[in-house]
């Protein structure tokens, strides 16, 4: 089985997730908790079944759709973890549309928690939309809307960071694929940069969207 749980409120998702685990969680049963931190195979490993003597297991999957590589193992293993007999755990804070869409379709429960102010400020990744559309009026809406719902500006860069790489992996043509790697080397410098010249990152990202 799979259960999902979501939202920029992940004091609220952790703790929904970790009261279901206790729940769940049969006596001697194992948690194996894999984040963004651990290697690829240690998430192969644990998306593998449980060992010859294990009497059961639950499988915590936290952050790991932020590792490009992780995430493509993730998403190949959503149906047999649906099958599974160990119950799976995913606690992601931020993903796109699509992604989600993807994980609600094989979980068994989803639940979501966001923070008034994200709701306020609206779906992050509508400045992602705006860097691959190259629409600067919305990129600088957008951007301006998420200030506004005090996200930290580490995510915003993380999210955009996060398109322009997704840009150059989709590429069709080597015109898209040569704007997705300038931006991907942009993006990269950016915080190095910003310290360099003693900017807030804030600013630096103001700079970036109306170049």
């Amino acid at each position: 089985m799979l259960y999902f749980y979501s939202g920029t409120d992940r004091e609220k998702a952790r703790a929904a997730m970790d009261a279901a685990v206790k729940k769940i969680s049969k006596k001697g049963s194992r948690v194996v908790r894999i984040t963004d931190a651990n290697a690829p195979a240690d998430l192969a490993a644990a998306l593998g079944g449980r060992g010859m003597f294990d009497e059961g297991r639950l499988v915590v999957l936290n952050g790991v759709f932020a590792n490009e590589e992780m995430r493509a193992q993730a998403l190949a293993a959503l149906p047999d973890m649906r099958a599974s007999a160990d119950p799976f755990f995913i606690l992601e804070e931020k993903l796109d549309a699509a992604t989600r869409k993807q994980i609600e379709k094989y979980a068994e429960e989803s639940k979501r928690f966001d923070s008034a102010s994200a709701k306020k400020g609206g779906d992050i990744f509508a400045v992602a939309n705006a860097l691959r559309r190259a629409d600067k009026k919305s990129l600088w809406v957008n951007y301006q809307r998420q200030l506004a719902a005090d996200a930290a500006p580490e995510a915003i860069h993380g999210v955009l960071f996060w398109a322009a790489k997704d840009m150059y992996l989709k590429g069709r043509t080597e015109a898209e694929q040569g704007r997705a790697k300038r931006l991907i080397a942009e993006l990269a410098e950016l915080p190095h940069e910003s310290r360099r010249r003693g900017l807030e990152l804030e600013y630096a990202l103001e700079l970036f969207v109306l170049q």
